[in-house]
This record gives C-alpha cells, sequence and structure tokens, in this order.
C-alpha cells in the first residue's frame, strides 16, 4: 500500500453483507483504500454459520483482520456495524494491537443508550417484515419474496440477536478520534441518541447529520467519502 494510505474497514449493517460498500473504492479519495468486511453468514460466507452475540463475533473478526492491519486503518460501520466498529476498537486495545487512526460511526445509538425498538431475533417472521418496512431501505419486492425471505431470516435473526443481547460494559474511553454520522429523518436513531458517541473517545469527536432515512449511507456516498478523506486529513496532516 502507498505511503500514506489509509485502509478503511467497513462493516454492514444487520442482513447486508460487503457488497453494500460496491463502489466505495472507485468514489474515495486516492489515499482511502476501502475494505469490505464479509462475516460469517452473510455474502461470500453464506454457507457458514451467522454468529449470534457480539463479543464472540468481534473477538472473530479481531483474529481474521488481523493481518490487515499491519497499515494504517480506519473502521467505518453501519447500524450493527458501528457498534461492531466499536467494540472491535475496544477489543485490540485489550489485545495490546494496532489501534485506529480513526472511527467512524453512522446509523447507531451510542453503545450505552436504552434501547427503544423491538426485540426480533425470537419474534415471528411478520413482526420481523413490519420492522424492516418502519426502517425502509429493503425494497417491498423483497419483503414479499417468502423464498428469499426463508433465505435471509436466519441471518437476520441472528444480526438482531447480536444487537438485542449486547451489554455495554463500561470501560475506558478510547483514544481514537471519531466522526458519528446521522440521517436527518431516521426514525429509529434520534439525534440526542447520537450526541452520547461523544463519551467514547477523549480524542476529537464530530457529528455530522445526512439527509435521509436510517439508511441514509446509500444515498450520501460522496459525502460520507468526503467527511472521511477531510477527518484523515486532520489527523494525518501532510
Amino acid at each position: 500500500m502507498p505511503p500514506g494510505r489509509v485502509r478503511l474497514l467497513c462493516l454492514p449493517y444487520a442482513g447486508g453483507a460487503a457488497s453494500l460498500y460496491r463502489g466505495w473504492g472507485a468514489l474515495a479519495d486516492d489515499r482511502v483504500e476501502v475494505c469490505p468486511v464479509e462475516l460469517p453468514g452473510h455474502g461470500r460466507r453464506l454457507a457458514e454459520s451467522p454468529v449470534s452475540r457480539l463479543r464472540p463475533l468481534v473477538a472473530l473478526l479481531a483474529t481474521e483482520l488481523e493481518p490487515v492491519l499491519d497499515q494504517p486503518f480506519a473502521f467505518f460501520g453501519h447500524s450493527m456495524g458501528a457498534l461492531l466498529a466499536f467494540e472491535l476498537c475496544r477489543e485490540l486495545r485489550r489485545r495490546g494491537a494496532a489501534e485506529p487512526e480513526h472511527l467512524f460511526v453512522s446509523g447507531a445509538s451510542a453503545p450505552d443508550a436504552p434501547r427503544t425498538r423491538p426485540v426480533l431475533h425470537a419474534a415471528t417472521d411478520e413482526e420481523v417484515k413490519q420492522e424492516l418496512r418502519f426502517l425502509g431501505g429493503t425494497p417491498p419486492e423483497l419483503l414479499d419474496n417468502r423464498e428469499l425471505m426463508e433465505l435471509m431470516l436466519p441471518t437476520l435473526r441472528a444480526d438482531f440477536s447480536v444487537l438485542e443481547t449486547y451489554h455495554y460494559r463500561p470501560e475506558p474511553p478510547l483514544t481514537v478520534p471519531m466522526t458519528v454520522f446521522g440521517g436527518a429523518a431516521d426514525p429509529s436513531v434520534r439525534p440526542q441518541a447520537l450526541q452520547g458517541w461523544r463519551a467514547q473517545t477523549s480524542a476529537r469527536a464530530r457529528l455530522e447529520m445526512l439527509p435521509g432515512d436510517h439508511f441514509f449511507l446509500h444515498a450520501s456516498v460522496v459525502e460520507i467519502l468526503g467527511a472521511v478523506a477531510g477527518a484523515l486529513d486532520a489527523g494525518n496532516p501532510a
């Protein structure tokens, strides 16, 4: 990797795959190498069993990602991916491993914020579909396709379980700079829930609101990647 370049390790939202970051690399600054992370049971790893608890998943990812942490890197995660990215930072710190240049969290309440959405990992199929409709971002034709939903539901339930069984454990704040992205019309993550992220780092923290609902990242890729490049430049001035 050329000197001065930073690997941006991108973690997906619940039910998402690494492919959701397809195209980001072509839009990113030359100094940013976009590296989507595939979770077990998702996308190219669909044949594997999904992991339904956060701590074992984070430990697995920390081990799997170790070979690519030999160069400067940053984490980006949206929704569930934001929580995974945050806990990955804490896991790497516990291991005495390299830590990221920056943490970008998107579309997620602070980890210690009380949960406000329904518990879904043991809900009926119809209740899961209702929540997906509420959040937006899932095409109606997919929600109405019984065969595709039967294929997706085990992974979705595992991901919802990751979120819904998570218990925040207080630790010293990170020393990693942080940027928090939120959707101005996100029905599930209110601006006040985003503010809580500031307490999770002793370094600088910035909140950026973008237009859109919970899946605002799809329409705001250029803006997000511009903010990523700017934040990394601020931490690594030429």
